[in-house]
């Protein structure tokens, strides 16, 4: 990067900031904009490095509450063969549910553009199905949610805490393609970043992905989210 050498510094509501004229401010904001290129190319080498993770069979099937009843972890596909679950911490008498869950669930897109691209999200957590409907409603949110019945986070990695992992389903087979936790849930609440953690990916044609990944031309497949088939 190539700064102003001649940069002039001012204090501004209290903090040192550098000013410069609109031609060198130009110049620095296109480096800024190279580097900014050089972090998507390497997010790009990232998701597909995701897309090529080995898979681990599920063995076994979990159970789950939901506002309709019970049902199984191929149940909550939803006739999809992508599955990307976010375990939020609610639980039973929460009398603080956790913040940052909450603005997790708060950015999470219209999932009609995610049903497109063959892929289900949902909430998942550790408090009755009735306390999570009173919550979700409370909150405005629409999403799936459903109450876990057994060691299903346990057994993917979040018995305590929070946590996202993801699924393939094929025919009656299920299997774990990614999990993430920590900071690693923070660029979540955009389709393409949440499509970026499945194994097929975004779908289109420009991306690295094992040889029969279903492809097509980059916007062919967006619609408005009223207008999907």
């Amino acid at each position: 990067m190539t700064e102003n050498p001649n940069p002039e510094t001012k204090t501004i509501s209290g903090i040192a900031r550098r000013t410069t004229s609109p031609d060198a401010w130009r110049d620095e904001l296109a480096d800024l904009r190279d580097a900014e290129k050089d972090l998507t190319r390497a997010q790009d080498r990232l998701a597909a490095r995701r897309r090529r993770m080995p898979w681990t069979k599920v063995d076994g099937d979990y159970a789950f509450a939901g506002p309709e009843g019970t049902g199984t972890l191929a149940d909550l596909f939803d006739g999809r063969a992508q599955l990307i679950v976010y375990h939020h911490m609610l639980k039973a008498a929460d009398p603080s549910p956790c913040e940052g869950c909450c603005m997790v669930a708060d950015q999470m897109p219209h999932l009609s553009h995610l049903h497109a691209r063959n892929t289900t999200l949902v909430f998942v957590s550790k408090a009755p199905i009735s306390e999570i409907e009173a919550f979700r409603k409370r909150m405005g949110w629409s999403m799936p949610w459903y109450e876990t019945r057994d060691k299903f986070n346990a057994d993917f990695d979040v018995s305590s805490g929070f946590g996202l992992n993801v699924f393939y389903r094929d025919g009656a087979d299920i299997y774990r393609t990614y999990y993430t936790t920590g900071r690693g849930v923070e660029t979540l609440g955009t389709i393409w970043t949440l499509l970026d953690l499945t194994p097929l990916g975004r779908q289109e044609d420009w991306e690295d992905a094992p040889e029969g990944t279903p492809q097509t031309k980059p916007y062919q497949w967006w619609r408005r989210h009223d207008a999907y088939d």
